[in-house]
């Protein structure tokens, strides 16, 4: 009977049913310097895919609250493709996904001979996979003090140094118990109190990917993050910290796509001896194994192509959209992409069929654009802007916290200047 249980729990182990790991990570021996102590707090709090009209469409009134009280955009534009880990990851770094090397939720890099998936913990928490330095590594070089929940990458080395606060990611805990560490962060001893941090929602992406963008189960999750920021907020506020800034933003949208008519991955790609490709159903990426093959394989494929697709070789892609080959520091990006018109989508057997998707170009596809609304004595009070680039974020809480950025990044610091004081 002793061995029937132990070999249960081995075969339990390797499967992936362990214990999930909730507990909190504190990296010792940190303080806040002197200089850090009177610094501003920022919370910054990430809804994924928020869509940029869904505070109105579903009446979010905490967060039209917080974008009437301080400052709104029309939208916020996510860089390309408009999916969760590249995104999350160039808001915290201020660098395109083609310059941190993070150019997708799975991709593989040839240097290393191994492939990389957000959702891996070995992966997702090996900062040597991508470049950039995240706020959190900033702030704490320059002694401020960082903590993260659940933010993309927030428990990871990447930048060299992880907040001082942070978590494996999880879903176990609910709203509430998320308040409730934020809360008790901004009750530490001053030395020990962190003026980052970071926090992520991925309730109204699971739902708009599951049911669609008109679905009841949608507007209950839109209505499930705005009780949770409201009530944060209010708790938050209740403490009476000095100079406290609420930045609420989203990493993409969403849009309603076409299953009925789903797009077939050329028969030519399925030569696996060939090719290597990355379906990501709203961008399919081909990585030629014989590089002289490239420009063969761009022109069969775009002579067969159908009407519902385009097919690029990455060197002329879109200048606009940065995931050239000349922009792709890491090589992952592969030498062929075929992009999908929205609302179409390459699907293949086995693979998830759910009405809603994002991944598109957000320049051509309104659907993908982003939320951002922020309050706080650094903000302008009743100012609304126009569209801006996501990159543009990280120069905005670099100015709030006076942190310097030496490094060169893609954000611009034109957007900060509108909505600061």
């Amino acid at each position: 009977m002793k061995r029937l249980f132990l070999g249960l729990f081995i075969v339990l182990s390797v499967l992936g049913f362990s214990q999930t790991d909730t507990a909190q990570v504190v990296v010792p021996n940190r303080k806040n310097t002197y200089s850090s102590l009177t610094k501003p707090y920022v919370i910054l709090i990430s809804a994924d895919g928020f869509r940029y009209d869904y505070a109105k469409k579903y009446q979010a009134k905490n967060i039209l609250k917080l974008a009437e009280k301080g400052v709104s955009a029309k939208a916020m534009i996510p860089s390309y493709p408009s999916i969760t880990g590249p995104n999350h990851y160039t808001m915290i770094t201020g660098l395109f996904p083609s310059h941190t090397g993070f150019v997708d939720n799975y991709f593989y890099d040839q240097k290393r001979k191994d492939t990389f998936g957000m959702s891996v913990q070995s992966k997702i928490s090996d900062g040597s996979w991508l470049g950039g330095i995240p706020l959190w590594s900033l702030a704490e070089k320059q002694g401020t003090l960082a903590a993260s929940l659940f933010w993309v990458a927030s428990n990871s080395d990447a930048g060299g140094v992880r907040p001082t606060y942070y978590y494996q990611y999880h879903e176990k805990f609910s709203a509430d118990q998320k308040i409730n560490i934020v809360l008790n962060w901004l009750k530490l001893p001053e030395d020990k109190r962190p003026h980052l941090i970071t926090f992520y929602f991925p309730e109204v992406d699971k739902n708009g990917h599951l049911y669609g963008t008109e679905s009841p189960e949608l507007c209950e999750a839109v209505e499930f993050v705005d009780d949770a920021v409201g009530k944060l907020i209010q708790k938050v506020n209740e403490l009476q910290l000095p100079n406290v800034n609420f930045i609420f933003v989203s990493d993409h949208g969403m849009i309603d796509v076409d299953l009925e008519n789903p797009l077939e991955i050329p028969e030519l790609l399925l030569n696996k001896n060939r090719f290597t490709y990355f379906n990501a159903q709203t961008l399919l990426r081909v990585m030629v194994k014989n590089e002289a093959e490239v420009k063969q394989v761009y022109r069969e494929l775009k002579k067969n192509r159908t009407r519902d697709y385009k097919v690029y070789l990455t060197d002329k892609f879109p200048k606009k959209l940065h995931y050239r080959t000349s922009d792709d520091r890491f090589g992952r990006i592969g030498q062929i992409l075929l992009v999908p018109n929205a609302p179409k989508v390459f699907l293949e057997s086995g693979s998830k069929k759910t009405p809603g998707k994002h991944g598109y170009n957000p320049f051509k596809v309104p659907e993908m654009r982003a939320t951002f609304a922020a309050s706080g004595p650094a903000f302008k009070e009743g100012k609304k802007i126009g569209k801006f680039r996501n990159v543009n974020l990280y120069p905005m809480v670099a100015e709030i916290l006076g942190l310097k950025v030496s490094q060169t990044i893609d954000g611009s610091p034109k957007t900060a200047k509108k909505v600061l004081k």
